[in-house]
């Protein structure tokens, strides 16, 4: 039986927005809109805590249900689902970030967009549910021990620096603790970690980079890898950051080359991954799969182009056999690939200047409706226009600038589909 945990709850229930067919939930009579407030006695705070709690074989709920509070109870069968999706999987506040790094990419954004845009989270929950990575510069002792109680692993860990003033500096922080001590902390409650470093000039690459790489290699195998990404800014950036030059970015990219050789002849594995960024820039073709040792590291952008290459051309020239002369969207970065992939078919691949965010902005996944259709409207297009689907991430599947496919065509005049990959 779960231990009781002396949890921080500010009594805010998970709201329910589906119960799926045959599951506990569905034979308990829960519906969507009720509010779920604890599991065998335990208060919820997120779906994690449902998971764990809701785990022993007689499932006790209390549920508010049209505003009353009710009791349900249950033997659960083997690997029967609890069945229970909620509107939000983090029923109280969200941890909010308290650093104020100079390349926060919330902090550059323009003003006018959805809310959730706007908000600088940094929670370890999000990065056990979803991989978001986070500083741990928040933690309070309740959570360190539901990180261990709960065995929240993996967990995904912006490093940045491991010496710890720079570190400090570098969040602008002062008072970020020592993240090695904490690697190893989590390390002893055999947590496995992923960790990132965002490289910034003249900052934390060169030595400071040789440093952190080191650093973590001594903590394999509970810190699992480390993803190295060059810094983003947008045109509304108002701090001293700035992008590599090509030599930097050359420099970086040869210097954790070097890295990969010699740790995987001393760990079997590469374990320091580079971006496809810093490929891409330098016209490098981008390692094969076998390179990335099984990890899924995409969501951070390693190893997504030969992700696509590997697994996702061959379908998308299927794909595209049955459409007429398709006009192919991307960012500029990611153009190059999408047309030496589509050649030989009708396909024609338009490359979009990111505008809005700024033309160092070049991923599809930050190009605006607005800027497509500004930038589409004049051109001699051929049959459908097909946008990346990474366009449309908003709530309903909407752009960053809230329009939807649909809208798009409109604008253009012309049948608009999301649908490829990349």
């Amino acid at each position: 039986m779960p231990m009781t945990l002396d949890v921080e709850h500010d009594g805010q229930p998970g709201v329910i927005s589906a119960v799926a067919p045959g599951s506990l939930a569905d034979e308990l009579g829960l519906e969507a809109g009720d509010e779920l407030l604890a599991v065998n006695g335990h208060p919820v705070r997120d779906v994690i805590d449902v998971r764990y709690y809701a785990s022993e074989p007689v499932v006790r709920l209390r549920v508010l249900h049209a505003g009353e509070p009710q009791s349900f109870e249950a033997e659960r069968r083997y690997s029967q689902p609890l069945g229970l999706t909620f509107a939000d999987p983090i029923f109280n506040r969200v941890r909010r970030c308290n650093n104020r790094c100079e390349f926060c990419f919330v902090a550059q954004m323009p003003k006018g967009l959805r809310s959730s845009l706007y908000v600088r989270d940094d929670d370890y929950r999000s990065s056990f549910l979803f991989g978001s990575y986070v500083t741990l510069t928040n933690l309070t002792k309740t959570d360190w021990e539901r990180i261990e109680q709960q065995h929240l692993s993996p967990l995904y860990i912006s490093v940045h620096a491991t010496e710890p003033d720079l570190r400090r500096r570098f969040l602008s922080n002062p008072d970020a603790p020592d993240v090695l001590a904490q690697l190893r902390r989590l390390a002893a409650m055999d947590v496995v970690m992923h960790t990132q470093i965002v490289a910034r000039p003249g900052v934390n690459d060169g030595p400071h980079l040789d440093r952190s790489i080191a650093d973590l290699a001594e903590l394999y195998p509970a810190v699992r890898s480390v993803s190295v990404v060059p810094v983003g800014l947008t045109r509304q950036h108002r701090f001293s950051c700035r992008l590599h030059t090509d030599p930097e970015m050359r420099e970086t990219l040869e210097q954790v080359t070097a890295w990969q050789a010699r740790l995987r002849d001393r760990l079997r594995v590469a374990f320091v991954y580079l971006s496809d960024e810093w490929y891409l820039r330098l016209g490098e073709d981008v390692p094969p799969m076998p390179h990335y040792d099984g990890l899924d590291l995409t969501e951070n952008g390693v190893g997504l182009v030969r992700r696509f290459l590997d697994e996702h051309r061959e379908g998308l020239m299927s794909w595209l056999s049955d459409l007429d002369a398709p006009t192919l969207v991307t960012g500029t970065i990611f153009a190059p690939v999408l047309r030496a992939a589509v050649a030989g078919s009708t396909a024609d691949v338009v490359a979009v200047v990111n505008r809005f965010f700024g033309g160092s902005v070049t991923v599809a996944g930050l190009l605006t409706a607005e800027d497509v259709i500004a930038q589409l409207g004049d051109q001699d297009l051929g049959g459908t226009v097909v946008l990346p689907p990474a366009m449309f991430g908003g709530p309903g599947g909407q752009s960053l600038d809230e329009m939807w496919p649909t809208d798009v065509g409109q604008a253009l005049g012309r049948p608009v589909v999301a649908g490829w990959s990349k």
